[in-house]
């Protein structure tokens, strides 16, 4: 098939691995409101197209959180990656690195960081939860210092898990465990390229750093369950404060969706936050990212970075974030649509994709470098209705300021 886009991706990465890998990457919580919030609301935006600005040679290069970046975005954390292709972190990590971006491991990725450390020159950003399991979590800091990453992600949005449907209708938790197994077996089965890829020769099949707390052998139902088990609703902000103390380089909260968090995180002197619902895969109903990420930005841009999450399919969506005020953005699902599909290549064909798309998006609304998108980028509701003609008779309310808006 021909993969022109982000979703060709989504689709070849659903027709090669099992039902239960995908469902799990690509499902979100309850009704999956808030999953399709992600992509809807940011299909909402609009941007200002201006003509005959000579927006030439246009840049996508910059930094975020002290690392050189090809294109204002990374790859962010997503558990249980590394399942859709063979040591899938690790070709992941190339790619990023392939393509000049950083690339954050997740706590419940396939592959350790030590593993992924070993596949590349640059050390990757690392994403931990706060667990009951004190130990292991300071253990994950140390390995992750231990590793060179200079930068932690906590995550701080699951102190309980969000109902997934999806995931118990293809037995991934599901039904009884010899339910679970037999239909994971059939799934497979019908998938014969990821069964010999993944199955056959991508071992060892574990949770890469849980393996170290559930011992060897241990499968996927033991990884849920232990995670089950260390799910903290007990958290508060002391408790970030004091893993802040136990990491000596940048820090990052993600999972902020309102700005008064924002603001407490910048008080305690986080260096950034990841504006998050976890992909719609937590309190369904929330906040589409796109919609919260304006007022945090005003309420702490000025003092920290502000990356955002949740829908980004195209270079277009990472434009559009940052026009409403995000530094920049991780990928989620559409990395891991490229891996499922093709690898450590289809990684870098979706990166390569996404950096295509922002610069045409960027040469059309007229600008050439990262520091000109800002949000006069953007066309309000208000100019959007008025531009339609729905403000145009002088006694509604705003018809003078909208007339001088557009003049």
């Amino acid at each position: 098939m021909i993969l022109a886009d982000v979703m060709d991706y989504r689709e070849a990465a659903r027709r090669r691995i099992p039902r239960f890998l995908f469902d799990y990457v690509d499902g979100g919580a309850f009704a999956e409101t808030t999953l399709r919030d992600n992509i809807d609301r940011l299909h909402r935006v609009r941007l200002r197209q201006r003509v005959l600005t000579g927006a030439d040679h246009v840049s996508l290069s910059g930094a975020l959180l002290g690392r050189e970046t090809a294109m204002p975005l990374a790859l962010g954390p997503v558990g249980m990656a590394g399942l859709n292709a063979r040591r899938g972190e690790v070709q992941a990590a190339r790619a990023a690195e392939a393509a000049g971006v950083p690339f954050c491991l997740s706590t419940v990725g396939a592959c350790s960081i030590e593993e992924v450390r070993k596949g590349v020159q640059t050390p990757p950003w690392f994403q931990l939860y706060v667990t009951r399991d004190r130990g292991f979590m300071r253990d994950m800091i140390a390995r992750a210092r231990d590793a060179g990453a200079d930068t932690l992600f906590l995550t701080v949005d699951m102190p309980a898990p969000g109902p997934r449907y999806r995931d118990k209708r293809s037995g991934l938790s599901g039904g009884t465990a010899m339910q679970r197994q037999l239909g994971r077996i059939a799934q497979v089965m019908t998938r014969p390229a990821w069964a010999v890829d993944v199955g056959l020769l991508g071992g060892p099949h574990t949770i890469g750093h849980v393996s170290s707390a559930l011992g060897s052998g241990a499968g996927i139902d033991d990884y849920w369950a232990w995670m089950s088990k260390n799910f903290d609703a007990s958290v508060t902000w002391d408790d970030a404060e004091e893993i802040r103390r136990l990491w000596s380089g940048r820090m990052v909260i993600k999972g902020i969706l309102d700005p008064a968090d924002a603001m407490e995180a910048a008080a305690r002197g986080f260096d950034g936050v990841v504006v998050s619902n976890h992909g719609g895969r937590q309190l369904d109903g929330t906040l589409a990212s796109i919609d919260a990420l304006g007022p945090i930005a005003r309420a702490v841009g000025d003092r920290m970075t502000v990356l955002m999450d949740g829908g980004i399919r195209s270079g277009l969506d990472v434009l559009r974030a940052m026009a409403s005020g995000a530094d920049g953005v991780l990928l989620g699902r559409a990395w891991v649509y490229g891996l499922a599909a093709r690898g450590q290549r289809g990684v870098e064909e979706v990166l390569s994709l996404i950096a295509a798309e922002m610069r045409v998006a960027m040469t059309l609304v007229g600008v050439s470098r990262l520091d000109e998108i800002g949000p006069e980028l953007l066309v309000s509701s208000l100019e959007q209705e008025a531009l339609a003609g729905h403000l145009t008779d002088p006694a509604l309310p705003h018809y003078e300021m909208m007339q001088q808006r557009m003049r």
